[in-house]
């Protein structure tokens, strides 16, 4: 037993000297990278917030669910997260998506009502167009169906797997209901309608089509949406809206859990084949969840089905409409690089970025946001909230995502071109790793001689950075020289 004790002790301490002497080598080398404003990739249309009201109750006289927490605020508590999340000197938000929850009508036929379940989740979406629209700026809102009511499902049950062939025409009605109301009463800027909330997971349900009595608490609202029901659903809604005088808003394919699952599973072939979809297709859109492996909840990013609707509909965009916060820090912006860069984004949008915890019923795995609302009725602007400013503030509507590179496996750039608009260049660097690097940054096709730089790190609760100002950065013969610290995210920005 000693010598197994000695043997690990040693084992430890050469351990330990290997990981310092690597930090050693690292901090007297030098990591190349670049950032090209003059070779655009796309067209960039915003960083997206998401507020969810209803999503799990069956029942809103026995749980009037809100899982956002405007109901547990006041006034004054309110008015400071819309400027937290849209204002200029905030998140600065352009992108917000509304789900379309069961509860808008009960039955066949019957009247709707489009603000039983949706209050406080069309007061966060009007105020927010106030303070986008004072500050000069354009909002764009998609909204998903989370779930249709229960009469429209085989089952006859709220979360009923199926949807019941004969009331097609019925659920492209009750999309285009809840339109005419967002556009014409409530004058908000609707853009997209999506078909499903992950409507392609077949394996939340029993065999018979309905969640069991027992089991139903984790679960938000679904129903299954088979690949050729997307495509047929292409055809059937642009028709509706169109008929309703709504033809400029736009149909999106739903929102599958991750990228590879909407090739892989088959829905991008599904409308690539089908002519008369892919002619109503207005919007190529999935969440974004990343999980690399081959588990049920196992997901990766891909531009593999992105790619064969572009190659016949280039104009197309591609909105990513959800994905984890994570750790809320330097995991959450390197996902969302990958999903700009492999997944060929044009908007991100995370998982509700307001939140009660004790809101989920069951354990949520999502469990991250910008603010924390407490049922006392007081809120706290989380570090997910800075880091993720660290991206909202540079990437604006109508700029460009432009080309990056790093030799290192630890650190990546995004960069937003300003390409046309009055926002500045600006690029974000992300040192995932947990050393330090010196950095020399090749800037090209920028007119900024000077880039000011805001910085985000959580190497250690003790050391940590919430988007704090650390500086003037000269360009000298195109290169930027700079110092990673671990754990970081630094955002620059030009100066005129």
């Amino acid at each position: 037993m000693k010598i197994l004790r000695i043997s690990t002790t040693v084992f430890l301490l050469w351990l330990f000297v290997c990981n310092f002497s690597r930090a050693q080598i690292v901090n007297n080398m030098v990591t190349y990278g670049e950032v090209d404003f003059s070779l655009p990739l796309r067209t960039w249309d915003g960083f997206g917030f998401n507020y969810v009201q209803a999503c799990q109750t069956f029942d809103l006289d026995k749980h009037n669910q809100d899982l956002g927490g405007f109901s547990f605020l006041d006034e004054e508590k309110k008015q400071e997260i819309i400027n937290h999340v849209f204002g200029d000197d905030g998140l600065k938000i352009s992108v917000l998506k509304m789900f379309l929850d069961p509860f808008h009508q009960s039955e066949l036929n019957g009247a709707f009502d489009h603000e039983l379940s949706t209050k406080h989740m069309l007061y966060f979406a009007k105020e927010g167009h106030k303070v986008i629209k004072t500050s000069g700026r354009d909002m764009r809102i998609i909204s998903t169906l989370y779930g249709p009511p229960a009469y429209l499902t085989k089952q006859k049950v709220f979360r009923g797997r199926d949807l019941d062939p004969a009331l097609k025409t019925e659920l492209a009605l009750y999309f285009t209901d809840w339109a005419k109301y967002l556009v014409n009463e409530q004058k908000l800027p609707l853009h997209y309608l999506s078909l499903h909330n992950e409507g392609e997971s077949w394996q939340r349900w029993e065999p018979d089509g309905i969640t069991q009595e027992g089991n139903n608490t984790g679960h938000d609202y679904n129903m299954f949406w088979p690949p050729e029901q997307v495509a047929e659903f292409l055809t059937i809604l642009p028709k509706q809206l169109k008929n309703a005088g709504l033809e400029n808003i736009k149909v999106t394919p739903g929102e599958t859990y991750g990228w590879d699952r909407f090739y892989r599973w088959g829905y991008a072939t599904a409308i690539a084949k089908n002519d008369k979809a892919l002619e109503g297709l207005g919007l190529i859109t999935s969440h974004g969840f990343y999980l690399p492996g081959s588990g049920r909840w196992n997901c990766d990013h891909t531009s593999a089905g992105i790619d064969i609707l572009k190659e016949k509909k280039p104009e197309l965009h591609t909105w990513t409409t959800s994905m984890s916060w994570g750790n809320m820090g330097t995991k959450l912006i390197w996902d969302i690089y990958s999903t700009i860069y492999t997944a060929k984004s044009n908007a991100v949008i995370p998982w509700a970025g307001i939140q009660v915890p004790e809101g989920w019923y069951d354990y949520d795995p999502n469990t991250g946001c910008a603010i924390w609302v407490k049922e006392d009725g007081s809120y706290e602007i989380r570090k997910g909230f800075y880091f993720y400013k660290q991206l909202t503030q540079a990437g604006q509507p109508g700029m460009a995502v432009a080309s990056t590179y790093v030799l290192n496996s630890e650190v990546v750039i995004i960069a937003f071109a300003q390409n046309e608009t009055s926002n500045p260049d600006a690029f974000i660097l992300i040192n995932e790793g947990h050393v330090n690097y010196k950095m020399d940054i090749k800037v090209k096709g920028s007119m900024a001689k000077e880039f000011r730089a805001v910085r985000s790190s959580d190497a250690t609760e003790n050391s940590m950075e919430l988007y704090e100002n650390i500086g003037v950065f000269e360009i000298e013969n195109e290169l930027l020289r700079y110092n990673v610290p671990p754990k970081s995210v630094t955002t620059f920005f030009g100066v005129d």
